[in-house]
């Protein structure tokens, strides 16, 4: 007889039924892991959550960042109501490992463009909030809500300026009479003339400041022509100032104190020589003051131009210096002669 042959080992077939079962587990199993991680949720990273409560999220929804001076810390997982929705509970997800103090403070922040966010204004305590515990936070009344809050002061006072404009004019409307509102009319029109008149010297005034052809143009350069005059002139000025004080110096050198006090001396004396002059009990005044002396002098210069004019006409009466000739016994002249024009002689 011929040997049966072996059997070969059967595979396990797996049913498509099953294949569609272990896809659909899988594509669940991504889908809520996905979901969770659109919501902050990480499995494998280090987080832990923080809760907070509030009487009124103002639209806040899960996925909002939440936010610690600007950087993102985490996202909301989840907002629960209580049945009253009296009070809402938050929960959020901190993704990034961070010490936030017990006094800290969560707010709800609602930026230009409306979107929300919890921001976690840090305290300054030494101890911190553990995980899984409950943050103080605070109401806010949102962005547009404090502009109009900030707004509504100023609102009630341009109000009540309104009212006391109206006031004033109402006031205002009453004194206006038929004669002031002509006097006004003419005053409009002094206006005008005045206004006209500004605008001519305005005119004026530009061509003034013309900068070609303006006289303060002109003046300007002529300013600084002199400036510079004085630049280049700088090293004589500086002489000079040197020479005005070493000639102050000198000048402060000077005694002049005691010079002053000589010449006050000098003149002193001066006037009690001159006094001496004029008094008779010296010398020199009697021979200013006395016609004696003048006249006895005048006469001793007529007697000594009388003998030069007869040493002159007479001379052999005085020398005689010939061997043979005779001596003159001819009397003396009695008058000068009369060239002697300069010194007339004075009869006695």
């Amino acid at each position: 007889m011929a040997p049966s042959p072996a059997k070969r080992p059967t595979k396990m077939k797996i049913s498509n039924e099953t294949k569609i079962g272990i896809l659909a587990a899988f594509a669940i199993t991504l889908l809520i892991l996905g979901f969770n991680f659109l919501k902050g949720k990480t499995f494998f990273g280090k987080s832990h959550t923080l809760y907070a409560k509030y009487s009124n999220v103002q639209g806040l929804a899960n996925s909002n960042p939440v936010m610690i001076n600007g950087l993102q810390v985490g996202t909301v997982y989840s907002i629960t109501p209580d049945k009253s929705m009296k009070q809402i509970l938050v929960n959020m997800t901190l993704t990034k490992d961070v010490d936030i103090p017990k006094n800290s403070i969560a707010t709800i922040n609602t930026d230009l463009l409306g979107t929300k966010s919890i921001v976690i204004h840090l305290g300054d305590a030494t101890q911190f909030i553990p995980k899984n515990d409950t943050i103080a936070t605070e109401p806010t009344t949102g962005i547009f809500n404090e502009i109009l809050s900030k707004f509504d002061p100023v609102l009630g006072q341009l109000k009540h300026a309104v009212t006391s404009v109206d006031s004033v004019l109402g006031n205002f409307n009453k004194i206006l009479d038929p004669s002031a509102k002509n006097n006004i009319g003419a005053m409009l029109e002094n206006l005008n003339k005045t206004t006209a008149n500004l605008i001519t010297a305005s005119a004026s005034l530009n061509v003034l400041l013309n900068t070609q052809t303006g006289a303060l143009a002109g003046t300007l350069n002529n300013l600084n022509s002199f400036t510079g005059n004085l630049s280049k002139n700088n090293d004589k000025i500086n002489s000079l100032v040197d020479n005005l004080d070493k000639t102050a110096g000198n000048l402060s050198k000077l005694e002049l104190e005691k010079t002053l006090n000589t010449l006050n001396s000098t003149i002193g004396d001066l006037k009690t020589t001159i006094g001496k002059l004029n008094s008779s009990s010296g010398t020199v005044g009697l021979l200013l003051n006395d016609t004696k002396l003048y006249n006895n002098l005048t006469a001793t210069a007529n007697k000594l131009n009388l003998l030069i004019d007869d040493l002159k006409t007479n001379p052999k009466r005085y020398v005689n210096i010939s061997v043979f000739g005779k001596k003159n016994k001819s009397t003396g002249l009695t008058v000068p002669l009369p060239d002697t024009v300069n010194a007339p002689y004075t009869k006695q």
